[in-house]
């Protein structure tokens, strides 16, 4: 079964053609500077075939276009028919309460996807676009949602309720909805593959670490509690976000620099986290090649960084009455040695233990702990596209079986 796998952002779409039957991607690429000049569409097979192509990419009803195109194309495409797509998985942010796992898409889908714009205005709206671009191409296949939060939404009340008026909650949906749930799902199940072991019967501390962070305490396969919340800006230090911190510091800023909302929140979501402590980059392969410089200020935002991590793996080993496996994923989490060891220093005391020939060695695909450690800690690569795609064959084979 083939399923296309789509990832709609505002001027950009990242997709993955995937035989599901044998968890492998036949093609992937991205299409970037959609209704800007300079638009392009890079497309790489699975034999390592590669080819860009510039064009006039005004919407994402053209990029799906271009898309389905470079997939049919003689010289570098990996089908013969539209019909050998049999399914398009898309990658929604915020199902908010409204979706609380996967669903194919209808028109009561799309009214709910639309109805969450007012939480999730930066991701829902693009989302949206690429479901109604896949539907004016390829009319006759199914399409599902899959969202974001949905794996979180078996927390308990107690870790998603804001110490706020209650009333909040109950009229506008303000609570923690949690994020990455694609990422955090397929590698706790790929956790528990490692170690031959139930998900059933292990506690896992996720940690996924890229531009944005987050990290989720699974319990018997349950997230029971996960550091963004209403938006993915709470929580980690991240690349340009800020994460946790006091909410006045933000109403004293506005009135101070006399910012109004959009300037507030381009300050906490594009110029903050290590970009804005180090004043160098938000990329981590930077921040440590400048720290190891004697650049300050790099250390600096690579301690707070790392720190914050270490703070949460305590709180989580607390929420989960201790821990069977510690997962690192993402760009970072998968691709720094340096953050791994930073953040596992000094937690003997609670299993974690990690082993530097391990850690640094280059298998993409490890377990990174000592023989000595309590805690099983693996380097696990996530696989969001796969996930979506295992997901989309769920739905459609579920629907398949109701007709």
């Amino acid at each position: 079964m083939n399923i296309l796998v789509l990832n709609c952002g505002s001027s950009s779409v990242k997709y993955q053609l995937i035989d599901v039957d044998k968890k492998t991607f036949l093609a992937k690429g991205n299409v970037e500077r959609i209704g800007m000049n300079g638009a392009v569409l890079t497309n790489m097979r699975s034999d390592g075939d590669e080819i860009k192509i510039s064009g006039d990419i005004l919407d994402h009803t053209i990029a799906i276009e271009y898309i389905l195109a470079v997939l049919l194309s003689k010289n570098h495409g990996v089908i013969h028919s539209k019909d050998e797509i049999h399914a398009v998985g898309h990658r929604v942010v915020h199902g908010g309460e409204t979706f609380t796992e996967s669903v194919l898409i209808d028109d009561t889908v799309i009214k709910g996807i639309r109805d969450n714009f007012e939480i999730a205005p930066l991701h829902n709206p693009h989302n949206l676009r690429g479901i109604t671009a896949c539907q004016a191409h390829l009319p006759n296949i199914p399409q599902v949602g899959v969202f974001d939060t949905a794996f979180h939404h078996e927390m308990p009340s107690h870790a998603y309720i804001y110490g706020l008026p209650y009333s909040f909650y109950s009229q506008h949906k303000i609570r923690r909805y949690g994020f990455h749930g694609t990422s955090h799902e397929f590698v706790s199940h790929r956790a528990s593959e490692l170690m031959r072991k139930e998900l059933k019967k292990l506690k896992i501390i996720t940690c996924h670490l890229g531009n944005g962070c987050s990290i989720a305490a699974i319990d018997k396969g349950i997230s029971i509690d996960t550091s963004m919340g209403f938006t993915p800006l709470e929580g980690l230090l991240m690349g340009t976000r800020s994460g946790d911190m006091d909410p006045s510091v933000i109403l004293y800023i506005m009135a101070k620099e006399g910012l109004n909302y959009s300037e507030a929140n381009t300050l906490l979501n594009k110029h903050s986290g290590l970009q804005g402590i180090s004043g160098v980059s938000s990329d981590m392969r930077e921040i440590v090649a400048e720290m190891n410089q004697g650049n300050k200020r790099a250390k600096l935002a690579f301690d707070v960084f790392c720190y914050r991590i270490k703070k949460y793996i305590g709180a989580y080993i607390a929420a989960l009455g201790g821990l069977d496996a510690l997962i690192f994923t993402g760009g970072i989490g998968e691709n720094s040695p340096d953050v791994r060891k930073a953040v596992c220093e000094e937690m003997e005391y609670l299993g974690i233990d990690i082993e530097k020939t391990s850690n640094t060695s280059k298998e993409k695909e490890k377990i990174v702990s000592s023989p000595k450690a309590k805690v099983s800690v693996y380097v696990i690569p996530t696989n969001e596209e796969l996930m979506i795609a295992m997901e989309t064959k769920d739905i459609c084979a579920k629907t398949a079986k109701k007709k």
